[in-house]
């Protein structure tokens, strides 16, 4: 296993273990909890289109009162500039809203799966026996939400709101207590 690093909403270095092979084989057992986390992305594709249109549309007017002197050839690069500026915000908001983090609990092992929108997948594996959930109150973050065991600790759902993170916690909390109760 090979240990990387990527950083935390909160600023701070989260180890997550990259695991292949056999360690991260796939199970046909039905698991006692699982849910799949993903970015809130409000605006759809069609508001975005409206959204450019009204910001054209609102540099554009003003720009009609200058047609046909130099201000106009002045202004034209700063109208442009903000139209791209505003077009690449929105396509890297959406590009990072395809950030996908999967918690799965067996009740012999439990697994988390983040798929970055880059492309890379980080995988962290632990006992749910040793797993300990933790939700910071204070700091750089409001409810920060980490689970750790065998010395590594790592962020949950970094991009969700505080009550989302709280209410993800308790139901770990409960997952993990269904996980370890003898049957």
């Amino acid at each position: 296993m090979a240990l990387t690093e990527q950083s935390g909403a909160a600023g701070a270095k989260v180890p997550a273990v990259s695991v292949s092979g056999p360690d991260w084989r796939e199970r046909r057992d039905a698991p006692v909890y699982r849910v799949e986390l993903w970015p809130n992305r409000s605006l759809s594709h069609r508001g975005f289109r409206n959204v450019m249109l009204l910001a054209g549309l609102g540099l554009a007017v003003p720009m009609i009162a200058l047609i046909g002197t130099p201000v106009t050839w002045a202004l034209l690069p700063f109208v442009i500039v903000t139209l791209a500026s505003l077009h690449f915000a929105f396509r890297r908001n959406y590009a990072d809203g395809r950030l996908r983090e999967v918690l799965t609990i067996w009740r012999d092992e439990l697994r988390i799966e983040r798929r970055e929108p880059r492309g890379k997948v980080l995988r962290w594996l632990a006992d749910p026996l040793k797993v300990r959930v933790r939700v910071y109150e204070s700091g750089k973050v409001e409810k920060y939400l980490t689970l750790s065991a065998a010395g590594r600790e790592i962020e949950l759902g970094a991009f969700l709101s505080p009550e989302e993170r709280e209410a993800l916690a308790l139901e770990v909390e409960d997952a993990l207590g269904r996980a370890i109760r003898p049957r």
